[in-house]
């Protein structure tokens, strides 16, 4: 390994009240980390801190800071990773790349969309106290004005085409332990940074209790590399 390659690794990362990590972007990069063996530094902020962190240079996390090398996004600090780090790839080919950022793609309009609406509430409530009054103007503003309570308030009746939408995971599910196949490759870091966001805060469950090819895909999961996604502080996913 080069001198860059034994440089520490720290990763900024989004944390709630109780300490928790919750963005799912953050958690892609925290298991792209773990599949890597890479050990790394984490750096709390909350929502309002965000800004203060390089000068402003950066509006979201996660940052990552590797030597001389700082970076924010998800993809581009994953495709840092590969570049710095070419053992144990997260991409194997060029064309599993592409197909992971197609199932992004779908998960994000599909999944994280439908997500955002259900559980906005439960998060501003889960943020820390200075972060609240800005998480709520800002993703007000995003939700054309609404109110939180406003969006939140029929939260019920649209959980179950969440639940559908997430049929195209339980298909592949049935034929393998993974999305990735046999073992889990960046389509499953995705898919359980999303997981892992909504258990942080969530006091709806997500998932309907008969729903056996998702909860042990999450059990396998939170497994992974010596069980880091367990955490006592997480709400139930299922019902």
């Amino acid at each position: 390994m080069d001198e860059a390659g034994r440089d520490a690794i720290s990763l900024h990362e989004l944390v709630l009240e109780n300490g928790r990590s919750a963005s799912p972007f953050v958690w892609r990069i925290r298991y792209a980390l773990a599949h890597k063996g890479l050990a790394f530094e984490s750096r709390p902020v909350g929502f309002t801190g965000i800004p203060k962190l390089f000068g402003g240079r950066f509006k979201t996390v996660p940052i990552l800071q590797h030597g001389d090398m700082i970076l924010s996004e998800s993809w581009k600090i994953a495709a840092y990773l590969d570049r710095a780090f070419p053992e144990r790839p997260l991409f194997s080919h060029p064309a599993e790349h592409a197909m992971v950022q197609l199932m992004d793609a779908w998960f994000s309009a599909e999944i994280l969309r439908r997500m955002v609406r259900i559980y906005v509430l439960d998060i501003h409530n889960a943020t820390r106290p200075e972060d609240r009054a800005y998480f709520r103007s800002s993703r007000e503003q995003r939700l054309g004005g609404l109110a939180l309570e406003e969006v939140a308030a029929d939260r019920e009746t649209r959980l179950p085409a969440l639940r559908e939408a997430l049929g195209p995971l339980r298909a592949q599910l049935a034929q393998h332990p993974f999305l990735g196949g046999e073992a889990p490759n960046y389509a499953d870091y995705i898919a359980l940074g999303a997981f892992h966001w909504v258990a942080s805060c969530s006091t709806l469950p997500l998932l309907a209790g008969t729903d056996s090819a998702l909860r042990g895909w999450l059990e396998r999961g939170f497994d992974l590399y010596g069980g880091f996604g367990r955490d006592p502080r997480m709400r139930p996913l299922f019902e």
